[in-house]
């Protein structure tokens, strides 16, 4: 299930465009909590920038060996490089937003100011 689609229609993220692959474990209110908190900081510091794609490991478990899942939710950070993992239902904003390198917006709008 993907959020945005950042692409150029190629499937290849386009250059600042994040990539991200939250895996959880069917609807319980930890997961749920982890979707609503990644929405709302793509949303808040991403601006469109992003590619979010919820993974359920009960309905895909292969999903978890490619990129060795083994706690969830789990929040991992594909493009751009390195890739990175945040495990947890994220609502530690500042937390996730250091794991993704990005700087909150309220300072990034001070930097540009």
């Amino acid at each position: 299930m993907n959020e945005r689609d950042g692409d150029g229609g190629d499937g290849v993220p386009s250059a600042g465009q994040y990539k991200l692959r939250l895996f959880i474990t069917g609807s319980t209110p930890r997961s749920t909590r982890a979707i609503e908190n990644m929405r709302r900081i793509c949303e808040e510091n991403l601006d469109g920038r992003y590619d979010l794609e919820v993974v359920d490991v009960y309905q895909d478990p292969e999903a978890t060996r490619e990129l060795q899942i083994i706690a969830t939710p789990t929040l991992v950070k594909i493009l751009p490089e390195p890739l990175r993992r945040i495990i947890g239902d994220l609502s530690d904003r500042e937390r996730v937003l250091a794991g993704l390198d990005i700087a909150p917006l309220d300072q990034a709008k001070r930097k540009d100011a």
